[in-house]
């Protein structure tokens, strides 16, 4: 895949195009990527996706607190897995919100990217305020010598699937939802460093990941069941967000990974942790003890999981 991340480059093959955000990269993205590919095949353009970073609402709403299914990274590692030909990823500022519908067309989509067919969806719209629609793309389409292709609604909504409708089921910690709909298990992405032991101490030794995109969707804070490729193999384990109210007060919120099975130095290791279900909330426990009582049957509980659930 040819990545272009710099408004000083272009893309000079003529290209297919669909333009979004793609913030999760989920099953209805996917079916639009598919007849995308699909599209390129026959004409012979380069199927070409144009997204933004950041997300518009990070930009035009400052008071906006909008956490995204995935980093910029993970978006861009997803959608090349996807099998398309080329990813344009365009700044998004507000000089650029304030440019008008045909200096978007003229300036990105024809002298940038290339385009000579744009397949867009029914209710797309662009330009300073989003004021053009269908409608007017084509019409610039006959002026600058590219096609107009609409995504059907049916195409869409058969899927039923939206980018906030997986954020929410994250954050009410329906993981299950948000991997039925992602179409893969919801993942974060972080550098494991060096946390306080207490883990060790106890007999459960973890991987504090951190995470350094502050825009980055996190789950709730609780105990979940997780796994991570590690040396080409699938390591279960259990997850915990939270504040660790048992060891002491006022401790910043921790990401913290016991994973079973290995005796392994992870840290500095870049690793990708991914959800499977939520156990349990946070509790403060009266002792150590009775933590790590409370720790061996989440530690059980996440075994039986595995083995009747999660089995290979």
């Amino acid at each position: 895949m040819q990545l272009v991340k710099s408004t000083e480059h272009t893309i000079k093959d003529p290209t297919i195009v669909t333009i979004g955000t793609f913030d999760g990269v989920h099953l209805g993205h996917q079916k639009i990527i598919e007849h995308l590919i699909g599209a390129a095949t026959i004409t012979g353009y380069k199927s070409t996706i144009l997204t933004f970073f950041p997300h518009p609402r990070m930009v035009l709403q400052q008071d906006s607190d909008l956490k995204l299914i995935n980093t910029i990274d993970e978006r861009i590692e997803l959608l090349e897995q996807s099998g398309i030909d080329s990813l344009f990823v365009h700044p998004f500022s507000k000089e650029f919100s304030r440019m008008s519908a045909e200096e978007y067309v003229e300036k990105l989509l024809v002298q940038k990217i290339n385009a000579k067919r744009v397949v867009i969806g029914y209710d797309h719209r662009f330009g300073r305020n989003r004021t053009a629609n269908i409608e007017h793309l084509i019409k610039y389409g006959e002026a600058y010598n590219f096609e107009v292709e609409e995504i059907t609604a049916e195409l869409v909504d058969n899927v039923s699937v939206s980018s906030t409708k997986i954020r929410k089921a994250l954050l009410e910690k329906d993981i299950e939802t948000a991997n039925t709909y992602l179409g893969y298990d919801f993942f974060i992405t972080g550098t494991v460093e060096h946390g306080k032991k207490i883990g060790k101490q106890l007999n459960y030794p973890t991987a504090n990941i951190h995470i350094k995109e502050s825009y980055k969707l996190i789950p709730p804070i609780g105990v979940y069941l997780v796994y991570s490729m590690i040396d080409n193999q699938k390591v279960f384990g259990m997850l915990s967000i939270g504040y660790n109210p048992t060891i002491a007060d006022n401790i910043p919120k921790t990401i913290e990974v016991n994973y079973f099975g290995i005796d392994k130095d992870l840290y500095n290791q870049k690793l990708k942790v991914y959800f499977l279900e939520h156990l349990r909330g946070e509790e403060k426990f009266s002792s150590l003890e009775d933590l790590k009582h409370q720790l061996g049957l989440d530690k059980q509980q996440c075994l039986s999981l595995i083995e009747h659930k999660y089995a290979q």
